[in-house]
């Protein structure tokens, strides 16, 4: 066909032109003009396997507990480690102690062992004695004992908090039975007797009144509130229906005709002070009390900031309150219910509690503060309490 091509299509036949060439090669445009460069892949220099796959938070207490469980766990272990047989001062690392005995010596007190060696009080290095009437402070001391890894760790106010509270309460009934033995003239003036602790105690223990938890409130919410926010109680609403029972409670059972006024009420930064005659009976009441009473509501009012409920956790727990406790479960009835640790501690964290509804509480934090301020109150229910109770 003189190098023509036909192509038939659609039943018809077509030729085309001989000159119209095809490319053999498909061809390619760069829709940009930067040079192409192959990839250099980079070698392999990390040791050992991939990390692990990271983990969602904990949200179980559960969970916390156990993460918090292993993590001592791993702390003991790495303690064991450090200790060597060869370096000085190893003893202080060691545990000298088997066992921890409760033993009663011939006044009936009970008296702690650490094998044969008897717990001793820090300063006055005399054998520690706890009340007959308080056995259950004599198991928890001696539990701490039976928990510490080392007698270094014996030097640790924070991991024997009962025994340095147990230690100061001994202290002040020895130094009061002293002092009442003692003619006026002839009371010792050193600067650890028991007049002078006694009356430091209550000195550090009375400006707490004018700066109360239980007596500072928040003012009042503004006319123009979000009307979403007027549905539920504000914090003052919470903090005076909390406050009133306790404050009903001592006046009318500890401290009669007393009239407590809230520190901030009238909006202002500074806290008003008590009247007078209010200080003048707290202060009287506070001299009054036992050593171990007085001991374990300084423990409860450092720990809460509040006198008001220090005071109302000694006439639930105290021994020498029995009489008191008789005439309010008369008046009440078997249904009222016992201020106890749980109640203590909400009294004081109410603002904190109240913010975190509505932010959200910091994990290891907030929750964390609250089992601290419990155990505190714990301790100080120990102390007050006894059989008597």
């Amino acid at each position: 066909m003189n190098g023509s091509i036909r192509i038939t299509l659609y039943g018809q036949t077509h030729s085309t032109c001989p000159k119209l060439r095809l490319p053999t090669t498909p061809t390619r445009r760069h829709l940009h003009p930067t040079k192409t460069a192959s990839a250099n892949p980079l070698p392999i220099t990390g040791a050992g396997p991939p990390p692990p796959a990271p983990l969602p938070a904990a949200s179980q207490y559960g969970e916390r507990v156990e993460r918090r469980r292993r993590q001592a766990e791993l702390i003991k272990k790495g303690q064991q480690m450090r200790t060597n047989e060869s370096k000085p001062g190893n003893a202080m690392k060691k545990r000298f102690w088997k066992d921890v005995h409760v033993q009663t010596n011939q006044d009936g007190a009970y008296t702690l062992y650490l094998d044969t060696r008897p717990v001793r009080n820090p300063q006055t290095k005399v054998p520690l004695a706890i009340p007959p009437s308080k056995p259950h402070l004599a198991t928890a001391i001696a539990l701490e004992w039976d928990l510490l890894p080392s007698a270094q760790a014996a030097l640790r106010a924070h991991l024997i908090p009962l025994t340095s509270i147990a230690s100061r309460a001994y202290d002040l009934a020895l130094q009061d039975a002293a002092a009442a033995t003692s003619s006026p003239s002839q009371e010792p003036s050193t600067p650890h007797s028991s007049r002078t602790i006694r009356n430091d105690i209550i000195q550090h223990l009375l400006p707490y009144l004018d700066t109360d938890t239980l007596l500072c409130w928040a003012p009042p919410p503004p006319k123009d509130e979000d009307p979403m926010l007027q549905a539920v109680p504000s914090l003052r609403e919470l903090q005076v229906g909390t406050a009133e029972p306790i404050i009903s409670y001592l006046t009318s059972s500890i401290w009669p005709g007393v009239h407590l006024d809230p520190g901030l009420d009238s909006g202002s930064i500074i806290p008003a002070q008590q009247p007078p005659e209010t200080r003048d009976i707290v202060r009287g009441w506070m001299a009054g009390l036992s050593a171990w009473e007085l001991v374990g509501l300084e423990r409860a009012v450092l720990a809460g900031k509040s006198l008001c409920i220090g005071a109302r956790l000694l006439c639930e727990w105290g021994e020498s309150f029995t009489d008191v406790r008789n005439a309010s479960d008369h008046g009440a009835g078997h249904n009222r219910k016992r201020f106890g640790i749980e109640a203590a501690a909400n009294a004081c964290s109410l603002e904190v509690a109240w913010q975190t509804g509505r932010w959200g509480e910091v994990e290891d934090t907030h929750d964390v503060e609250k089992e601290d301020l419990q155990r505190q109150f714990g301790s100080a229910i120990l102390v007050m309490s006894g059989t008597r109770s």
